[in-house]
């Protein structure tokens, strides 16, 4: 079965548009398009429902490679998109307040987390205490980037491998994890960023990051 990344390119191909003139229909960058069909990057739903509009395929059959690929009774005029009955389950959606940045360089003293810019809605992450932050640089590059938003659950404590949102002493950043002995290594996933490797004992908090919103 094709994957995602390969049933959006298809499903490009199939209504004969090229990236640029897709990338326009959905309003985001080309550079986007291409990090979607080169497996680089996934859409979120709201891209996911305006890429299987704007190329006449099922959202089902884009999302999971099942099922028609091209939606029954869609034709070029309609202006709704018909679902498949019964093959989607409800989404709890919850808002979540979007704090001050974290630096996704060298740590920063940046994560205030007293202060409310506003609020974001996202799928429910079942962490009543969960929040969002923008990011701020390149250091995770490009999983993710400047601008982006991650939601972070205080709830999930980190294990090596994840990607996190540290504190160390008053400083915070986030970066992959990995967790040895006495010691804590901070990984950029961009590789023109070095690791740190700093004491366990000087570590405040390494909180998960359970969802990437991208700022497209």
């Amino acid at each position: 079965m094709k994957n995602l990344a390969q049933r959006i390119r298809e499903a490009r191909l199939g209504k004969g548009l090229d990236q640029a003139k897709l990338a326009a229909k959905l309003d985001i960058a080309t550079r986007t398009l291409q990090r979607w069909e080169q497996g680089e990057q996934v859409p979120d739903s709201h891209y996911l429902m305006r890429l299987a509009k704007s190329t006449g395929v099922s959202p089902h059959w884009l999302l999971t490679g099942q099922g028609h690929q091209y939606a029954k009774t869609y034709t070029p005029e309609s202006k709704v998109l018909p679902l498949p009955v019964n093959q989607y389950k409800k989404l709890k959606l919850i808002s979540l307040p979007l704090l001050s940045s974290v630096p996704g360089g060298a740590p920063k003293f940046i994560f205030h987390p007293d202060y409310v810019e506003k609020y974001i809605t996202v799928d429910d992450v079942n962490d009543p205490n969960a929040f969002a932050l923008e990011v701020k640089g390149n250091s995770m590059a490009p999983r993710i980037e400047d601008g982006d938003i991650i939601v972070v659950s205080p709830k999930l404590e980190g294990k090596s491998g994840d990607i996190c949102v540290v504190r160390v002493g008053d400083e915070d950043t986030v970066k992959r994890v990995k967790i040895e002995n006495e010691f804590v290594q901070l990984i950029p996933l961009n590789p023109e960023y070095e690791p740190m490797v700093i004491r366990k004992r000087d570590v405040v908090f390494v909180w998960r990051v359970v969802k990437v919103i991208k700022n497209l």
